[in-house]
């Protein structure tokens, strides 16, 4: 899926603020060292005519160099350091101290030394976006107030002597007022004008819809793709009418979400419904959903203040549309079946009844109890007791899947023998067993840990195990049952050597009603609930399940329960699954403190 800040990432930063970009710092750090290459060239033309007045008795020309040629050489070393700011505040006091000698050591050239210590200002007014530009109108005043003050031995020292010295002044100055032309330039390149040029140039151009808010929050530019989106004029949404077009229902989030954007809180994305202007004649309003990517355009404003936003607008509704297919389906699908576990649960209920009656009487029959029966009729009545059992077993698996998958089978949890369950279940299956040759065997230690569990459950898993393991072994085949302590849980498998299955239907077990042969002609009776009756149990007790089978050379599942047994006995299973992972999540530490006392012992 587009990401959708993906527009807006490209839009804000062409639309933030080139001017502070490293193109701003390249060219600045250039001006600025041919600035104090101009400086350093006057001020050796300075020190030349110094030495030759100090020769006359005159030291003030020669003290006001040096002093001059250490702030040059001061605003050097900032310059190396990238401090750009300080090195403009530097350069603009070296100017304006030799506006100062001017203006102090002849007071018919007063004018001349206030002129350039206006440009030293304007200088540092120009280059400077700091304190220092405030700063720099300083120098005019100070400036002024030093002629004013100026005391008669100092002009008369200087008097008569500064004519060379001003021509110089003027050509630093003329030098770096030409030097600093450049940075108008790129300033007048870099102006809101052509910012806005630009922006709009790209914001048409990229997918979606574009609007850049105010910190008042209304739009002060939409591009022409918004009014495409909406089906309307781009001019018919300035002001109110795109609020306007805002669901009602939708307008606090609206206005929240670019009050949060503009006060700092970072990028959100919000979906909401707009009104299209395409509807036909005499039909309702028609929204859409659209989604709107906001974020600040932070550093623009000064601090403590609202910033600009961003917004890059797409129409959603197609993704929302099959959001609410789906929802729907689901709520359908999660309908039908419980309306299937109400069914189950009825008609099991209802054939339950008479099956438990077909079943009582064929065996009241076959134990002569109404009368002797010959021999046909007896082999009748074992038919129809056997019958019935199969079917009240059917049933009675139904009732259990029902539960289940309702959340509704209460596990009551009790302390019990595992090994306890072996011989009554393989008692259970052996009929089955004799009838098709097959050996149950069992590999059970002598002593295992007690469980905590449902016993009648753990039961119905051993039963379904064995039966299933029977039912799909070849004639005269062999049925393994093993258990063993695997930690802090009871490990159980059943092993066969019979049909096995396809790694399709391995990556299907549990599934209801699931059958290795679909087809009307299958070979191996069941209902195909047996697998998914054993996974619900397992999970009941916040055990595992696992399968591991090959086609045609046979079939291994283990079970994995836990020795302390669910967690919540007697609760739904659908609050014992959940307590029981962030039991065993929490109790790990302690379980390898007990497994490594024990093996000390």
């Amino acid at each position: 899926m587009r990401n959708p800040f993906a527009d807006f990432t490209i839009a804000s930063q062409f639309a933030a603020a080139p001017i502070r970009s490293g193109q701003r710092n390249t060219v600045l750090h250039r001006v600025l060292a041919l600035n104090t290459l101009a400086m350093m060239a006057g001020l050796g033309l300075t020190m030349a005519l110094s030495l030759v007045m100090l020769f006359g008795g005159n030291v003030a020309p020669l003290v006001a160099t040096m002093v001059a040629s250490g702030l040059v050489a001061v605003s050097g070393a900032l310059l190396l350091r990238g401090d750009f700011e300080p090195t403009i505040a530097v350069h603009a006091l070296a100017l304006g101290l030799a506006a100062a000698v001017i203006a102090v050591g002849d007071p018919a050239m007063i004018d001349l030394g206030l002129a350039f210590a206006l440009m030293a200002a304007l200088y540092g007014q120009v280059l400077a976006k700091s304190r220092y530009r405030v700063l720099a109108w300083s120098i005019p005043a100070l400036v002024l107030l030093a002629s004013a003050f100026a005391t008669g031995p100092v002009s008369a020292a200087l008097q008569g002597s500064l004519q060379p010295f001003a021509f110089i002044a003027l050509a630093v100055f003329a030098a770096v007022a030409a030097i600093s032309a450049t940075r108008l330039e790129i300033i007048s390149a870099e102006s809101p004008v052509s910012q806005t040029r630009a922006f709009a140039v790209l914001a048409e151009n990229i997918l979606g819809a574009v609007v850049r808010y105010g910190a008042d929050g209304g739009p002060v530019f939409i591009s022409r793709s918004a009014g495409n989106l909406l089906g309307c004029r781009t001019f018919e949404l300035d002001g109110a009418g795109l609020f306007e077009r805002v669901h009602v229902m939708d307008r606090p989030a609206y206005r929240k979400a670019i009050s949060d954007a503009s006060n700092g809180t970072g990028a959100s994305t919000i979906e909401l419904r707009l009104r299209r202007d395409d509807a036909e004649p005499g039909a309702g309003a028609r929204y859409i959903w659209v989604e709107f990517a906001l974020a600040p355009l932070e550093g623009e404003c000064a601090t403590g203040s609202s910033n600009d936003v961003l917004a890059v607008l797409r129409d959603v509704s197609a993704r929302k549309d099959a959001e609410r297919q789906v929802d729907a389906a689901r709520k359908q699908a999660e309908e039908a079946s419980e309306a299937k576990s109400r069914f189950l649960a009825t008609i099991g209920h209802e054939l339950r009844t008479p099956l438990n009656a077909i079943v009582g009487f064929s065996d009241m029959m076959a134990e002569g109890i109404g009368g002797t029966l010959s021999p046909t009729h007896a082999e009748y009545a074992g038919h129809i007791s056997r019958s019935g059992h199969h079917l009240l077993d059917v049933v009675n698996m139904l009732l259990d899947m029902s539960k289940i998958e309702a959340g509704k089978f209460e596990v009551h949890a009790e302390l019990f023998a595992p090994q306890a369950l072996v011989e009554p279940c393989m008692q259970m299956v052996e009929t089955l067993a004799r009838d098709r040759a097959v050996t149950i065997e069992a590999a059970v230690p002598e002593k295992l840990p007690q469980i905590m569990g449902d016993e009648r459950a753990c039961r119905q898993i051993l039963i379904n195990l064995l039966s299933n393991a029977v039912k799909f072994s070849h004639d005269g085949g062999i049925v393994t049952l093993a258990m063993r302590r695997q930690g802090k849980m009871l490990a159980i498998s059943v092993s066969d050597s019979g049909i096995g299955m396809p790694p399709e239907t391995v990556e299907r077990i549990g599934e209801p009603f699931l059958q290795g042969q679909d087809s009307l002609s299958r070979r191996y009776e069941g209902t195909g609930l047996g697998l998914s009756i054993v996974k619900g149990l397992v999970s009941l007790h916040g055990g595992l399940l696992d399968v591991a089978s090959e086609q045609g050379l046979g079939t291994t599942i283990s079970v994995l329960l836990p020795l302390e047994g669910p967690l919540g006995a007697g609760k739904s299973s659908a609050t014992i699954e959940h307590l029981y992972a962030t039991k065993r999540d929490s109790d790990e530490n302690k379980w390898l403190e007990d497994e490594k006392r024990s093996a000390a012992q």
